[in-house]
């Protein structure tokens, strides 16, 4: 066992009287040393009920014959975060997350990892790290919130952010705001809709790393707990037949992943954390292939913000094996690839049935022929930007308009909410991107303020940095290059003409490459004062097309 390392043998002796001081038993040193990475906290609402979670996995180690040892794993709450300095620290913790994970395994010799993530950036991170480490591991995550009840309908956060500039429009009163905000969001968990925890959840199942649920089963059932004392369970399996997260996270998995992705509709914020989970995986995933894949697999589901839709409603529907099991229907999935039930992913998924085609459109039947998100090229974004083609009203797929250029995303919530953007504009939020930010802010923000105010249909954002799951509308990030690296939409002038070509994946500025490059000539990069973990981070992340991974320049 990889935990003989540290309790077996004379030389381990002193390692042993420290696990007397933690109260361990000779009988639990002889058996399998499972790691237990909580992510539990009290600031995160998907996080709050991750106590119980973890309980019941240890339970269920214990009960398969393993020693549970539980250790943490830090969480930021994007919500809270959202709008201010915070959100420069909330992708930036993926790393953390990872790096510390790798540090607490390689420490202490773990058989084997049980990861218990819920939001944003903790599945990444915690995939991240179960790729790069590579012992038997699984993952069992919080499970999503139901969504709110007001005036009869159901509600999700992105209500909540689009309600503000519905209130700043003169079209809601305080009183519904109030109500709003006493209702939407009543349960713990990630918030309902198919943002970016809640999609990353759903794609670890589809990558073969958690159980059947574990992206839809609501936090509040008390079949969450029975799925975590089975996972706790299976972990013991896994480390008996030595199974690892390189031999489940495979090109093949990587490749049914994305088209899952683009079946159910995901965050646009899946494009970052995929490329990132696969380079730890040792699996190159070039962004090129997510239009190929697009291109051939149908959008099948339209959850919130995209539809009225919820995670309760697709955990109703069959949750993600369904929806893959509607994928195989033309062969759009490979199924012969390990998983950590032991199974193949065809094992797992065979008799999976939709139980509400209104909810996971049949494959003959789709919301579109193709998938939930699109990349896109140009002369305004070279390498790449990401749109989340699902959420777009059919009458901006193919938009021109005038740009209205800000260099920080709270300058133009300003402008937004001062009534200075009208029908037609496109908003371009620049040194927002990994390295401008530096941490590549979410800009749920301002594009809540554009559908609050009536302006969604008519109005498109552009950025080099991201947008929550729950950003809906011709929202376009991860712009690279970014403009901190002098990318072309450093570039950009007030008033330049943008066309977006959503169907034919083109994103340019009408404006000649002479004129481009007389610019250019003339750009200055801009200066940042920056301290701490930031500056740090800013030196060592590469572009959001890569997935904003850190790498030490080549020079040192």
């Amino acid at each position: 066992m990889r935990s003989d390392s540290v309790k077996t043998g004379t030389q381990q002796a002193p390692h042993r009287s420290l696990f007397n001081a933690l109260g361990f038993t000779k009988e639990e040193r002889e058996r399998p040393l499972i790691g237990i990475v909580s992510s539990y906290n009290e600031i995160v609402p998907g996080h709050m009920n991750l106590d119980k979670i973890v309980e019941a996995v240890k339970m269920g180690v214990a009960m398969a014959g393993g020693t549970p040892v539980v250790f943490p794993a830090i969480a930021v709450c994007d919500g809270i975060a959202m709008g201010h300095i915070g959100m420069k620290y909330s992708l930036v913790t993926r790393d953390l997350i990872a790096d510390s994970t790798e540090c607490m395994a390689m420490a202490h010799g773990f058989d084997g990892l049980v990861m218990v993530p819920n939001c944003d950036k903790n599945v990444p991170g915690l995939l991240m790290a179960a790729a790069r480490l590579n012992i038997p591991t699984i993952f069992c995550s919080g499970g999503p919130m139901l969504a709110g009840r007001v005036k009869g309908q159901k509600k999700s956060l992105s209500a909540m952010f689009e309600a503000v500039g519905t209130v700043a429009a003169g079209k809601m009163s305080m009183e519904d705001l109030e109500e709003l905000e006493e209702k939407v969001c009543p349960t713990c968990g990630s918030c309902s809709g198919m943002y970016t925890a809640n999609s990353m959840n759903c794609l670890t199942e589809a990558l073969g790393m958690g159980l059947r649920g574990n992206g839809t089963i609501p936090a509040v059932y008390s079949e969450r707990i029975r799925l975590a004392k089975h996972a706790g369970m299976q972990i013991m399996e896994l480390v008996s037949k030595d199974i690892k997260p390189r031999d489940i996270m495979n090109e093949k998995a990587f490749m049914n992943a994305l088209t899952v992705d683009m079946a159910l509709g995901c965050s646009t914020n899946s494009m970052l954390h995929l490329p990132a989970i696969a380079k730890e995986a040792g699996v190159e995933l070039n962004l090129d292939i997510a239009n190929e894949l697009s291109s051939k697999t149908p959008n099948l589901c339209h959850l919130a913000p995209a539809g009225p839709t919820y995670m309760e409603d697709l955990n109703e529907a069959g949750g993600v094996y369904a929806v893959m099991n509607e994928l195989t229907k033309k062969n759009l999935l490979n199924t012969d690839i390990p998983t950590v039930t032991g199974k193949t992913m065809g094992e797992n998924i065979s008799g999976c049935l939709n139980m509400n085609p209104e909810v996971i459109r049949t494959i003959d039947n789709p919301y579109s022929t193709t998938g939930g998100i699109a990349v896109l090229k140009g002369n305004l974004a070279p390498d790449s930007g990401v749109v989340k083609r699902s959420a777009v009203v059919p009458e901006m797929m193919v938009h021109e308009g005038p740009a209205r250029v800000f260099d920080c995303e709270d300058d133009a919530i300003d402008a937004i909410k001062g009534g200075k953007i009208v029908a037609g504009d496109v908003i371009v939020i620049r040194y927002e991107g990994p390295k401008g930010g530096p941490g590549m802010r979410e800009m749920l923000n301002p594009t809540s303020a554009i559908a609050g105010m009536g302006l969604g249909s008519s109005v498109a954002l552009i950025t080099d940095g991201r947008f929550s799951g729950a950003s809906r509308g011709a929202s376009i990030g991860h712009v690279s290059p970014e403009a901190a690296v002098g990318g072309p939409i450093a570039l950009v002038e007030e008033g330049d003409i943008i066309s977006i070509d959503i169907p034919n994946n083109k994103l340019d500025v009408k404006v000649s490459d002479e004129e481009l490059a007389a610019r250019r000539a003339k750009w200055q990069p801009k200066e940042q004062h920056l301290t701490g973990y930031l500056a740090r981070y800013r030196e060592l992340v590469t572009s959001g097309n890569r997935g904003a991974v850190l790498e030490v320049p080549k020079n040192q």
